[in-house]
């Protein structure tokens, strides 16, 4: 029998150069108001309060293995609560290696990169954090970078300018943050004492699990408690509408859970693996899927934000269930020391509902790699090209056997209240000949499989018409062949 891990009722982490110790959190409290209001540190700011502009933009170090990794995170939907052994970093820490102004932020002042400079600091951060990793790095790599930070009044070409230029006031070899980095790791380990964090009680209690047995135990004791890792979508929960969320275990310093595996052809990614962390695997191993992958969120959002809190909330608009759900994904789900294994799409019951007991959580995801010869295809539609919320998403999976489709499955996200497959196209399509005269019949069973909403995103008449045209597009792009945009009217 297992015995329960020994509990401290208080947070340890890093600010800068500085240990803190909390011992009264709420578990809803985010870490943008902590460094405004509680210790002063005004140069993060509130733009947004949705992980969307890139103002609160700071630095997280955590501890994977014996490495010290360092990443982006917007801190107005980063709780204070998911920080225990980590490093925060904020604006105020940058320095140059005479006490001057850092690297960045002197590129910044000689090339113009600002004018009323309140989202200045998001962008040195995030520039920083490039630097750090990639201290010469391509335009596409520096616009990827700044996906997350948003500038009304500069014009984003004399920030491109001083981010270019970045190496020539200094080397990231140098940087204090890499000098300083062996006595950082020292003290972030001296924090593991393999103790599950308890702080407050009732509604008001944080919970921070020791380890995956120690989250199976809390869970089913307490199936009501909300299970954070990201909080890319929680934290909107309670920035913008108000919503009582605790009490709330957050599982984000579970390395067990951040592991990404290759077995027999079939990825096997923990619940905890941000898409960050994903991106290696799934973008070398499965390519279609890096183009989706780059278009989630800016890397503050896909640092936090992990695959298998995009399935468990269960949103119909979730850029990853569709494409998964197309390659056979299947997911587990872990209630105490029991697990079962289920495939993703029977994962999905209605709006808001999942095939989920209560105090059973999602463990790991598994995701076949497609054979070499299949046609696997991933179009996601937006308002915007970045950082901007699925209207339709479209993921095909068809195997194409002497110019005859011998299998076929199709997902779609934002056209059904949850993410599903379209099997009445899939039908029309398998058997047939893959021909123009078989993608027009296909995209005229497409009222059998979905009866889409409008919305504030798109209108039913224009998901409808996208979701066609996401078929031809695959075959179009598949074959060769060119073709009039279907307007179809919705059924």
């Amino acid at each position: 029998m297992q015995t329960s891990p020994m509990a401290r009722p208080h947070l340890r982490f890093l600010l800068n150069g500085e240990e803190i110790t909390l011992t009264d959190v709420r578990p809803d409290a985010t870490l943008l108001d902590f460094l405004r209001l509680d210790r002063a540190l005004k140069g993060t700011k509130e733009g947004c309060a949705e992980g969307d502009c890139g103002a609160c933009t700071v630095l997280v170090g955590r501890l994977a293995g014996d490495r010290l990794v360092y990443e982006g995170v917007n801190a107005c939907i980063r709780f204070t609560g998911s920080l225990d052994g980590c490093h925060v970093v904020t604006i105020e820490h940058l320095r140059g290696a005479d006490g001057g102004l850092h690297p960045v932020q002197q590129a910044m002042v000689d090339f113009h990169g600002s004018q009323c400079g309140f989202c200045t600091p998001g962008f040195v951060m995030s520039l920083y954090a490039l630097w750090m990793r990639e201290p010469n790095p391509s335009d596409a790599t520096i616009e990827k970078a700044l996906q997350g930070n948003l500038c009304r009044c500069t014009g984003y070409e004399a920030i491109m300018r001083a981010a270019r230029a970045i190496s020539s006031y200094g080397e990231a070899g140098r940087d204090p943050l890499v000098a300083e980095r062996a006595e950082v790791i020292a003290r972030l380990k001296a924090m593991r004492d393999g103790a599950r964090v308890e702080i407050g009680a009732g509604k008001d209690r944080l919970v921070v699990p020791a380890t995956v047995d120690d989250l199976a135990a809390v869970f089913e004791a307490e199936p009501h408690a909300r299970i954070v890792a990201g909080s890319t979508d929680v934290g909107l929960w309670v920035t913008k509408h108000f919503r009582d969320i605790s009490p709330v275990v957050f599982i984000g310093g579970l390395d067990a859970l951040r592991q990404v595996s290759e077995t027999d052809g079939t990825i096997t990614i923990g619940a905890g693996v941000s898409y960050t962390d994903a991106y290696a695997a799934l973008a070398t191993r499965i390519p279609a899927l890096r183009p989706l992958l780059d278009r989630i969120g800016g890397d503050q959002v896909r640092n936090m934000g992990t695959i298998g809190g995009n399935i468990a909330n269960g949103s119909p608009i979730g850029d990853t269930p569709p494409p998964l759900i197309a390659l056979g994904a299947s997911v587990t789900l872990r209630k105490g020391a029991a697990r079962r294994t289920i495939a993703l799409e029977d994962f999905f019951i209605d709006y808001g509902k999942q095939d989920r007991a209560p105090g059973e959580l999602v463990e790991a995801i598994h995701v076949p790699v497609p054979d070499a010869g299949a046609l696997f295809a991933v179009h996601k539609v937006t308002k915007r090209r970045d950082e901007d919320i699925t209207a339709v998403l479209g993921a095909f999976h068809l195997t194409i056997e002497s110019g005859t489709v011998t299998s076929a499955c199709i997902a779609y996200g934002g056209m059904a209240a949850t993410p599903k497959r379209a099997k009445s196209v899939e039908a029309a399509l398998v058997g047939m000949a893959w021909t123009m005269e078989t993608i027009e019949a296909a995209m005229a069973v497409y009222a059998q499989d979905f009866q889409p909403i409008s919305d504030m995103r798109a209108s039913a008449d224009y998901r409808m018409m996208s979701a066609r045209n996401l078929l031809m597009r695959v075959f179009v792009e598949s074959s060769g062949e060119t073709a009039t945009v279907s307007r179809h009217e919705a059924a």
